[in-house]
């Protein structure tokens, strides 16, 4: 088999993650998620591979003022959780989500978008969603960049 039929496959050492931040005001829920979820799987790198973490790390800032699409949507959508007992289903609508823990909407919407396995669970842990301006990644945002203009 020649060097140009076989599939190239990362080795650890060789995956290099960076920090981004996304900012959420104004921009429409869904093509958010849709964004966040390629940047932590990793496709906009050109090594990526469907069966490897290859993502970065993103931090989603300002996810009080996300924005939404449609008339009736914060109001028709719903979120539903189940506690395993009987009687136990619990929903609350866009609009009730958005008010109380505006995080969670961005989270529910990206891993959504996620596979759903090991892998998907792995990756959702590499994101960070705050209702406000503030996080707590100063220091890896900073360390990043700082590689990248290096390089």
């Amino acid at each position: 088999m020649n060097a140009e039929q076989r599939t190239y496959t990362p080795k650890a050492r060789e995956i290099h993650r960076s920090w981004l931040v996304i900012d959420a005001a104004g921009r429409p829920l869904g093509r958010l998620a849709s964004q966040v979820a390629i940047l932590l799987r990793g496709k906009h790198k050109p090594t990526f591979a469907p069966h490897l973490d290859m993502g970065d790390y993103v931090v989603v800032v300002n996810a009080a003022q996300v924005g939404i699409t449609g008339k009736r949507k914060p109001e028709d959508k719903r979120y539903y959780r189940h506690s395993r007992y009987p009687g136990g289903l619990h929903s609350e609508t866009l609009r009730e989500v958005l008010d109380k823990h505006p995080e969670r909407a961005i989270q529910n919407s990206v891993r959504g978008m996620l596979p759903k396995n090991a892998l998907g669970r792995q990756l959702i842990r590499k994101l960070h969603v705050y209702a406000g301006p503030t996080h707590r990644h100063g220091a890896q945002v900073a360390q990043t960049t700082e590689k990248s203009d290096d390089s």
